[in-house]
């Protein structure tokens, strides 16, 4: 299990990932496009080209770990290329990897009066 503190961000690479890649690879990544260090404890997340399959790395501060999840149906909700260097929250990535769109999670209702 992940234990995310309240000051750990959550990176999205945009466009699709060669879903082959590894530890090092991904982390190269983290560091030549989106500028980061991927040995900080934030999460670096990466989608492949059919939208379904997702890699998270994450240094805990012992090494490195690689999170993976394909969706059985649908696809995983990802900014485009225009959108650039895209940070999320720890509650829009719970979203993300249930498959909901995390830009604008549907509110429930809740009533106002007990009667």
């Amino acid at each position: 299990m992940i234990g995310l503190s309240s000051d750990v961000r959550v990176w999205l690479a945009t466009g699709h990932t060669d879903m082959r890649k590894g530890f090092n690879s991904l982390a190269l990544r983290v560091q030549e496009t989106l500028k980061r260090n991927p040995h900080n404890g934030n999460l670096f997340c990466f989608r492949g080209r059919r939208g379904d399959l997702l890699k998270v790395i994450w240094h805990d501060g012992q090494g490195a770990c690689l999170f993976v999840k394909r969706l059985e149906r649908g696809r995983f909700l990802w900014p485009s290329m225009a959108d650039g260097v895209v940070t999320i929250s720890a509650a829009q990535l719970s979203y993300l990897l249930s498959g909901i769109d995390w830009r604008m999670p549907q509110k429930t209702w809740r009533p106002e009066a007990a009667g």
